[in-house]
């Protein structure tokens, strides 16, 4: 592990810097408390007063950000980092896999921003510290992280080279003549990449079975010296600008793509064991000042007054949208799961709550990318709601990221969910509905008609 950073020694500190360090501690803690967000029923908002902290510069790097990355690694730390660019929930589960083989190699990642590929193209990055509260991940896992923007200024035009393993080109052998997976991010923070395909021993499965996971652990040893060295003779790619051939990188470790990482089994994050998701992702608690603006958009959506508590809700997830393209010779309506069929699910959730935990839960939150005005008059006449992010101003206020940023915090804090079968945000709200709340969930089955009866 990472030595920590050297204690400062010498001489007894004097009376006026004993109060100075008192009124300052006095100030930031009461800072602190103000910054807060106030407790409504719910534990949705219960966080400890770190989340407030200041982002202090992390001892893991050797100052501000610099010109060319390497100039502000530590020489006595290894660190790890990939990057994404698969839509926002999947970047997620992505960075979630990168910051779990960070623990079991025992190196730093270094997060980058998420890309807009899947809101607007042009929206610019969102900061992951700006979502995801670092400082309670940090401690809750045991390990620092740091973000790129801390390691390389986000202006530098210098270009630096870097050598990585490609798994993509590995796993993806089901198609013909598979490339390393490139990422927008890379042309951001200016990387030359030289890839070098990893060992066909990283794929998950037996290589005659097709999918395109690959195992944690065994990307893990390639961060090992032995594994890595009897690996090198790999094939290897010249940097696309500089033309230079270059092993991966021992000091820095890293992989063009980590969506499709599992231990045990394929798509993982769907199953209760999963270790990404056990160690890392319910951990990956929202960001205290995002959070109190989607609790703010849900109590307008509920018409709860200013001075009541925000009640509990069931929060659902219906996606139509790109689904639709698997709705093959099959009407859509037919395709996909009625109104009623959800409600029934809703009620199951409902009568749950009702018996386990006495609660009597009657405010439903509909998110949805259905753009249909018919069946979103049908939503309001089950007595249902939604933000309205149109009326609401909210891409106006803050911009194109945050009706999805809230529509992701809204389901998490449900007193319980109903989702979609195949989404990963519905994966991920019943993960965390189930980790932060202990609710209950369903998930309503679509592709046929009558999928879901039972």
């Amino acid at each position: 592990m990472p030595r920590a950073p050297l204690s400062i020694t010498g001489r007894m500190p004097s009376f006026r810097i004993i109060c100075t360090v008192l009124a300052g501690v006095f100030l930031f803690s009461f800072g602190a408390l103000l910054l807060k967000p106030m407790n409504y029923g719910l534990d949705l908002q219960d966080q400890p007063a770190y989340s407030a902290i200041i982002n202090l510069q992390s001892p893991y790097v050797q100052g501000p950000p610099t010109q060319r990355f390497r100039d502000n690694l530590r020489n006595d730390t290894k660190y790890i980092t990939s990057w994404a660019s698969a839509g926002w929930t999947n970047d997620v589960i992505t960075y979630g896999n990168l910051i779990y083989l960070a623990l079991i190699t025992e190196r730093i990642p270094i997060l980058p921003k998420f890309l807009s590929s899947h809101i607007d193209k042009s929206a610019p990055p969102f900061t992951f510290g700006d979502v995801i509260d670092i400082p309670r991940l940090s401690q809750a896992i045991g390990i620092p992280l740091l973000q790129w923007h801390e390691v390389k200024d986000s202006e530098s035009q210098v270009l630096d080279d870097l050598g990585c393993w490609s798994i993509w080109e590995t796993v993806q052998q089901h198609i013909q003549n598979p490339q390393p997976r490139g990422s927008p991010s890379l042309n951001r923070l200016k990387l030359d990449i030289s890839w070098t395909k990893a060992p066909d021993w990283v794929k998950l499965t037996a290589p005659n079975k097709v999918d395109n996971h690959a195992s944690f652990w065994s990307l893990a040893a390639l961060g090992f010296p032995e594994a890595r060295s009897n690996s090198l003779g790999s094939k290897n790619y010249p940097s696309p600008q500089h033309q230079v051939s270059l092993p991966p990188d021992d000091h820095v470790l890293c992989f063009d793509f980590l969506y499709y990482i599992s231990a045990h089994h394929t798509w993982e994050w769907e199953l209760d064991y999963s270790p990404a998701w056990r160690f890392v992702g319910q951990h990956m608690r929202w960001n205290a000042t995002i959070e109190r603006i989607a609790d703010e958009h849900a109590r307008r959506a509920m018409n709860v007054p200013k001075d009541k508590p925000t009640p509990p809700y069931i929060s659902i997830h219906i996606r139509h949208g790109d689904f639709s393209q698997e709705c093959i010779d099959i009407p859509l309506d037919q395709c996909f799961a009625s109104l009623p069929v959800i409600a029934r699910r809703v009620s199951e959730v409902q009568e749950e709550l009702r018996t386990q935990k006495g609660i009597e839960v009657t405010h439903i939150i509909m998110t949805s990318d259905e753009s249909d005005p018919e069946w979103w008059s049908e939503v309001r006449a089950l007595g249902w709601t939604w933000v309205d992010y149109v009326a609401e101003r909210t891409e106006e206020i803050y911009g194109k990221w945050h009706p999805v940023f809230i529509d992701a915090i809204i389901q998490s804090n449900g007193a319980g969910f109903v989702g979609t079968r195949g989404s990963t945000m519905s994966t991920l709200a019943i993960r965390r509905v189930q980790a932060w709340h202990d609710g209950p969930s369903r998930i309503v089955k679509w592709g046929w008609l009558g999928a879901d009866n039972h």
